[in-house]
């Protein structure tokens, strides 16, 4: 990695058989490597076994809590991205329970770090799971950037080999959202360096 290039992870969100969000990350992490300011890691959370009930010190109060051995590459992949994409599909108006779950499971990981976001689904592409994530994100003192890549119908915009039959409008769209990205990671992975973040 060079000294310019950003560590961004892609997070796929869904877990449940017969998700589409593989499809999407993959997509998505092409367009991130053609950009050429990142390293890209795509994190699975169907590798990793995500508890639903958390310890009995919530992380904001003990960040340091213990976690699930099997999580253990989870953390060390999420601590070292300098920028988070989440890809996310809408289930009844929210996000995916495996989603909030990885979110859950960490603090200082998300913290002073730009996120953003791929949504995909069959009316909304996404939206309204999305609206839901920044609120959460703000509360662990990340930072979402404006904007995002949205794939409403999804199952009609991709063909069966998971290229887009119209890849011109969401590339573009792909590389608006890169480019915040590199801007703000940039400037946040700067200011860790400098000035740790203090949250109490």
């Amino acid at each position: 990695m060079s000294e310019n290039t950003l560590r961004l992870a892609v997070l796929v969100g869904s877990v449940r058989e017969g998700r589409f969000g593989p499809v999407v990350a993959k997509w998505f992490a092409e367009q991130a490597e053609q950009h050429g300011r990142f390293t890209v890691d795509v994190v699975d959370l169907a590798d990793t076994p995500l508890p639903l009930e958390l310890p009995p010190v919530p992380p904001a109060l003990d960040p340091g809590m213990d976690r699930p051995a099997g999580m253990a590459e989870l953390t060390r992949r999420l601590e070292a991205a300098d920028a988070v994409v989440v890809v996310t599909p809408d289930y009844n108006r929210s996000f995916p329970a495996s989603l909030k779950a990885a979110i859950d499971w960490h603090y200082t990981e998300w913290q002073a770090k730009a996120i953003g976001f791929v949504g995909y689904s069959g009316a909304s592409g996404g939206l309204l799971a999305i609206e839901q994530l920044r609120q959460v994100f703000n509360e662990l003192h990340a930072h979402t950037v404006r904007d995002y890549v949205s794939f409403p119908r999804y199952y009609e915009l991709f063909a069966p080999d998971g290229t887009l039959r119209e890849p011109e409008g969401p590339g573009v769209a792909a590389k608006v959202l890169l480019d915040q990205l590199e801007w703000w990671a940039t400037a946040l992975n700067e200011a860790r360096r400098v000035r740790p973040l203090v949250t109490a």
